[in-house]
């Protein structure tokens, strides 16, 4: 099998190193609702007499827990009654790398099944790859690149827990949107972080600062759709460990406090099977007319799909006029207040979903992207004209402001379910349900504060 590039592993050259002692650790990993890794560590000679050929297995309540890693009630493929049995780990070989911040160990993402091989539908890769087949059926391959951004603070994150997240000292005191000196007073963590990503087989562009304090970004080229998504979880959760290793702490949370939030823009084009152009005519210097019906299909469904770009409470925060991140649906050429920008041309023509947040699962925003895309194409939806001008005042339709209404829209989408599919859909309103459920039980410190004495 080749791989991915020559930084990643095959599977005869992992069980050269594990022989040789060159590697002795291999973490299992899959990605969950959450967008996180779970799974588990290996020894490495286990791996190889047991694992490869033989697979591995965790139970099916990680794809049914909230952040808290609490069971909850409501989701159909797992309970108390079902007994919480076992999910199949199936590994995926192009994935296997080197984690150079840790000694000795190497990583393997996995795909999960049941015990008779059928895929377990609400897990977000298997949500994905569903629509890059369906994409694949029609001749086309989705290109894209997620652009995360993220907060640095100098606490620890035993120091933060202990601090109740409040007064923690970011690791820059003022803007530093595209400054040289505001990332050198970060380098030292930046370039770990850049350099261990790149020997663990991401191909890294750069790094620059944010507006918000202690706010930077690190930016990976594009590779295909599931390449990217996997590439996203493992340097997110990367990017928490290597801080650690700093003594720092990193946050992806989409609003952390009440000045800029965090992002995830994702770019995405599309290629035909033979990687020949099909959202732009050479010959013309123009978009093609497939390229009009999938974002025409992407602003159409934008709101049904808002609970897969903004899966959490915190995410709606994020949505405020001037921010940065958008309120209305609305598309532009390179405007950036707009949900949906258009940048580039050629080989590079390309939207910018600038909806998601960075607490964004990748593989579920890719999907809805691709799913609302894919309706567009298939309804032959005409485009509508660009917004030109401020997309914060003008009279298009809003991004849904709240969980709720995501979630409301998602669920009752005809769209949607054609889609994804009953299953998943209903598994991922009952994930909304449990966070609401959670939110409007819990009395808030602005409660406290504005009530306390007052009232």
């Amino acid at each position: 099998m080749t791989t991915r590039n020559d930084r990643h592993l095959t599977m005869e050259a992992l069980r050269q190193r594990i022989d040789a002692g060159e590697v002795d650790t291999v973490v299992l990993a899959f990605t969950d609702m959450q967008g996180r890794l779970q799974g588990k560590r290996l020894h490495g000679r286990y791996f190889v007499d047991h694992v490869v050929g033989g697979g591995a297995e965790g139970c099916d309540y990680l794809l049914a827990v909230d952040v808290d890693m609490n069971t909850v009630a409501g989701y159909a493929m797992t309970s108390w009654e079902q007994g919480y049995g076992d999910m199949e780990f199936v590994l995926d070989e192009q994935t296997i790398r080197l984690l150079p911040w840790l000694p000795a160990t190497a990583m393997v993402q996995c795909d999960l099944e049941w015990a008779d091989h059928r895929p377990v539908a609400p897990s977000p890769r298997t949500i994905l790859k569903r629509q890059l087949d369906r994409l694949a059926e029609r001749g086309l391959v989705a290109m894209a690149g997620t652009e995360l951004e993220l907060v640095v603070y100098e606490d620890s994150y035993e120091e933060a827990w202990r601090k109740g997240y409040r007064d923690l000292v970011p690791a820059n005191q003022y803007n530093i949107d595209y400054s040289i000196l505001g990332t050198t007073r970060v380098e030292p963590l930046l370039r770990d972080i850049r350099n261990h990503m790149y020997a663990a087989g991401l191909d890294v562009e750069g790094a620059k600062g944010e507006c918000n304090l202690g706010q930077h970004e690190i930016g990976f080229l594009y590779a295909d759709a599931l390449t990217t998504a996997d590439n996203h979880a493992v340097y997110k959760n990367a990017a928490k460990e290597i801080a650690a290793q700093h003594g720092k702490s990193i946050t992806f949370m989409a609003k952390p406090n009440q000045r800029e939030g965090s992002s995830c823009h994702i770019h995405l084009s599309l290629r035909g099977a033979d990687g020949e152009l099909v959202f732009w005519d050479e010959e013309s210097g123009a978009r093609t007319p497939l390229y009009d019906s999938f974002i025409a299909g992407v602003l159409a469904t934008a709101a049904d799909f808002t609970l897969f770009f903004a899966p959490n409470i915190n995410s709606y925060k994020r949505f405020a006029d001037g921010s940065f991140a958008p309120t209305t649906i609305a598309w532009g050429s390179d405007n950036r207040t707009c949900a949906v920008r258009l940048v580039g041309h050629g080989a590079g023509a390309r939207m910018e979903n600038r909806i998601p947040g960075a607490d964004a699962n990748p593989y579920l925003a890719l999907a809805a992207m691709i799913a609302g895309g894919l309706h567009g194409i298939d309804a032959e939806l005409e485009l509508e004209p660009e917004l030109s001008g401020n997309a914060y005042t003008s009279d298009k339709p809003r991004v849904p402001a709240t969980m709720q209404a995501a979630r409301d829209r998602f669920h009752a989408s005809a769209i949607v379910r054609e889609a994804l599919g009953d299953e998943v859909v209903d598994h991922y309103a009952n994930m909304a349900d449990v966070e609401l459920a959670a939110y409007n039980a819990a009395v808030t410190d602005w409660e406290l504060f504005r009530g306390f004495e007052r009232l």
